[in-house]
C-alpha cells in the first residue's frame, strides 16, 4: 500500500462511522468501534480491539490482542460516554489494555506520545500518562493514577489508585506502590517500597550533567537522610540551593502530594556509594 492509502483487511470489522486517517493499516479480525478515530499511519495488527470513544494519534502501533477503550473496571460505572485519548508514536504490545474514564474521575483516560507499553501492561480508568514512558511486561496502573514523563515501571509492578509518579522516576520489578514516587527517584519493593536514591542511569541517558545530578543528590540527602520533617526539609532546600527547575519540581510535587510520598530507605545503604 502507498503511504496515503488506507488498508483494511477483509476480515476486519470496522464501523462505518469510525474515523480512519490516511496511511492507516488494519489487520485481520481487528474490531474498530463506532466512536473510534485513528490518526495517520497508525498500524493495527490482527485481532486488535478498539472500542468506546477512543481518539488515537498518528504513527501508533497496536500489536495483536491489545484491547483499548473498554469500559472502566469500576462498579459505579453505568455506561456513561467517556473517553480514551492517545497521542502520537505510541507502541502497544500484545494483550496490553486501556480502560476509558469514569464520570466521577473526569471522564477521560489520557496517554501522551512516544510511550512503550509492553505485553500485558494495563492503564486503568481516569489515569494520565505523560510522554516517553516505558511500561515493562505486566506493569499495572489502578484507576486515577498520574505518571509523568520519562518514567519506567518495571515488570509486574502495581501502582495504587490516586498515586502520582514523578518525572524520570524508576520503579523496580515486582513492586507495590501505595504512595507517590518523587521525581528522579528509584524505588522498589514488593511489600513496602523503599527509595534507592536517584535514577542515575535514566538521568544520564536523558543528558543530565554530573553537576545537575550532584545537586539532586544533595537535595535528596536532606529529604531522606536528615532528621528534619518534610516541612523543615523543604525550608532547608529553599535556603541552601539556588533557583532551578529541578528544585521547583521537587518542592511542588511534595507540597501537592495527597497520599504522601515514599520516604523509607534501606537500613544499610549509603547514597554516596552511587
Amino acid at each position: 500500500m502507498k503511504r496515503d492509502e488506507v488498508f483494511i483487511h477483509p476480515s476486519a470489522s470496522v464501523h462505518s462511522q469510525a474515523k480512519i486517517d490516511t496511511g492507516v493499516s488494519i489487520g485481520p479480525f481487528a474490531f474498530i468501534g463506532e466512536d473510534v478515530s485513528i490518526g495517520k499511519n497508525t498500524r493495527i495488527e490482527a485481532s486488535v480491539f478498539l472500542t468506546g470513544k477512543t481518539e488515537i494519534g498518528a504513527d501508533c502501533h497496536f500489536s495483536s490482542f491489545t484491547s483499548i477503550g473498554t469500559e472502566p473496571q469500576d462498579v459505579t460505572y453505568k455506561g456513561e460516554k467517556t473517553l480514551v485519548k492517545i497521542g502520537d508514536r505510541n507502541i502497544f504490545r500484545e494483550f496490553m489494555t486501556v480502560n476509558r474514564g469514569t464520570v466521577k474521575g473526569g471522564k477521560k483516560t489520557i496517554i501522551g506520545s512516544d510511550n512503550y507499553f509492553m505485553a500485558y501492561s494495563h492503564v486503568g480508568h481516569d489515569c494520565t500518562v505523560g510522554n516517553e514512558t516505558v511500561f515493562i511486561n505486566g506493569a499495572t496502573l489502578a484507576g486515577h493514577v498520574t505518571v509523568d514523563d520519562y518514567v519506567t515501571i518495571s515488570a509486574f509492578s502495581g501502582v495504587h489508585q490516586f498515586c502520582k509518579v514523578g518525572r524520570h522516576a524508576f520503579i523496580g520489578g515486582y513492586s507495590v506502590i501505595t504512595q507517590d514516587v518523587l521525581p528522579f527517584c528509584r524505588v522498589a519493593g514488593s511489600r513496602s517500597a523503599l527509595v534507592y536514591g536517584l535514577n542515575i542511569v535514566g538521568l544520564r541517558r536523558k543528558g543530565f550533567s554530573s553537576q545537575r545530578i550532584k545537586i539532586l543528590k544533595d537535595m535528596f540527602k536532606i529529604i531522606f537522610f536528615s532528621d528534619l520533617n518534610t516541612t523543615q526539609a523543604i525550608e532547608k532546600i529553599e535556603e541552601k540551593f539556588p533557583p532551578s527547575e529541578d528544585k521547583d519540581e521537587i518542592i511542588k510535587f511534595i507540597q501537592s502530594s495527597e497520599r504522601g510520598f515514599i520516604k523509607k530507605t534501606p537500613e544499610k545503604w549509603d547514597i554516596e556509594s552511587e
